[in-house]
């Protein structure tokens, strides 16, 4: 059989696991301990009663509470985001994101943000009839937007000092 051709085939197993990696989350677990942790609690629960009780009425009917909605809404879920960054202690895996940076400019527009959102629901309460449901949760989201407001404001207080000790050291 002169002319014949060879063929080699080659073949190769591989393992499912080779290109596996496994690596396990830290958890910071000492977070809500610190007074950044108990602020970061406090926003969370806060803004969501704030955003539940506007979302309970017919809010709709007054155009302001949509932006209220918006602010409670937005920095409600960015807040929670922050919290399992802190708390996996991801900022560790990220060097390279400057995290006392973004820290103080997500404090201290969510601060501004929410005096707004504050102002602008206190002001709208006048269109509820008093006593009705609607002015009951309209009055209770404005006193629990106030407070999420001093919260950050907390909470920018501390990234600022966080902030300003790491450009000291730098």
């Amino acid at each position: 059989m002169e002319g014949a051709a060879t063929r080699t085939v080659i073949t190769s197993t591989s393992s499912s696991t080779d290109n596996f990696s496994t690596s396990t989350l830290a958890c910071d677990r000492h977070f809500f301990r610190t007074a950044s942790g108990l602020l970061v609690f406090a926003e969370i629960v806060f803004g969501l009663l704030v955003w539940m009780l506007i979302a309970g009425t017919e809010y709709f009917r007054v155009s302001a509470f949509g932006w209220v909605m918006f602010v409670a809404i937005l920095y409600w879920v960015l807040t929670v985001i922050f919290l399992i960054i802190y708390l996996t202690m991801a900022y560790n895996r990220i060097p390279q994101v400057p995290w006392t940076t973004v820290g103080l400019f997500f404090n201290s527009s969510a601060t501004v943000m929410y005096v707004v959102a504050a102002a602008v629901d206190a002001a709208s309460i006048s269109h509820a009839v008093k006593g009705r449901h609607n002015y009951n949760c309209w009055v209770a989201s404005t006193f629990f937007s106030f407070l999420v407001t001093l919260c950050y404001a907390g909470s920018t207080y501390l990234s600022f000092k966080s902030w300003r000790s790491r450009d000291e050291e730098q």
